[in-house]
């Protein structure tokens, strides 16, 4: 696959995406590897409902003057390339439902189908407290990728990270996730109006 069409694909990916909410204005990132030590990522500036070339920059894993543009994230993204060999997507995104679903509990158990079958249990991880969390997410997230042998994290009161060899079945993945978390949700405030 060419680079050219890779970026395509991550524009197409982030406006569908800001469309759902799971990203901000500037809030949020996404890139792909291209080369064995190069990957590209969304700027510090990216709006995300119109990620394009200028928008999206190659970074080779020795830093260099162009880190100082790129994603605030760039640093997590950059670890989990160098220890996840399946990592060829990876996407970090702030979905409403699943985010406020991740503040009250400590696992997601899917009560649909479909986020049953795909999922049937994610723990929450707590990254206890945010004062000093950019620092530790470059070693804890790529450590928990390994240690628990999944392709999605959620992170309390922070977001989803998320990474594939395929962006169909990450979005896909993303899209479940949200959903079951939305009924979860749904269920819980219906369960208190019957109590009510």
């Amino acid at each position: 696959m060419d680079k050219q069409h890779i970026k395509q694909q991550l524009a197409t990916f982030a406006l569908s995406m800001f469309r759902k909410d799971f990203f901000g204005i500037y809030h949020g990132s996404l890139s792909a590897k291209l080369d064995t030590n190069l990957f590209t990522i969304n700027t510090k500036n990216a709006v995300f409902d119109s990620i394009s070339e200028r928008t999206l920059i190659d970074l080779f894993y020795n830093k260099d003057y162009r880190w100082k543009d790129a994603s605030i994230d760039a640093s997590i993204h950059h670890g989990i390339y160098r220890q996840i060999s399946d990592a060829k997507f990876i996407t970090f995104t702030m979905p409403p439902f699943t985010t406020a679903f991740s503040l009250n509990h400590s696992i997601i158990i899917p009560k649909d189908y479909f986020g049953f079958k795909e999922f049937g249990r994610i723990t929450i991880y707590d990254p206890k407290k945010f004062d000093d969390w950019y620092e530790r997410a470059v070693s804890e997230i790529p450590q928990y990728f390994q240690q628990h042998s999944t392709s999605i994290m959620v992170i309390r009161g922070y977001g989803v990270y998320a990474f594939s060899r395929d962006i169909h079945s990450m979005v896909r993945q993303l899209s479940i996730l949200e959903r079951s978390c939305r009924i979860l949700m749904l269920d819980h405030s219906q369960a208190r109006l019957d109590i009510d």
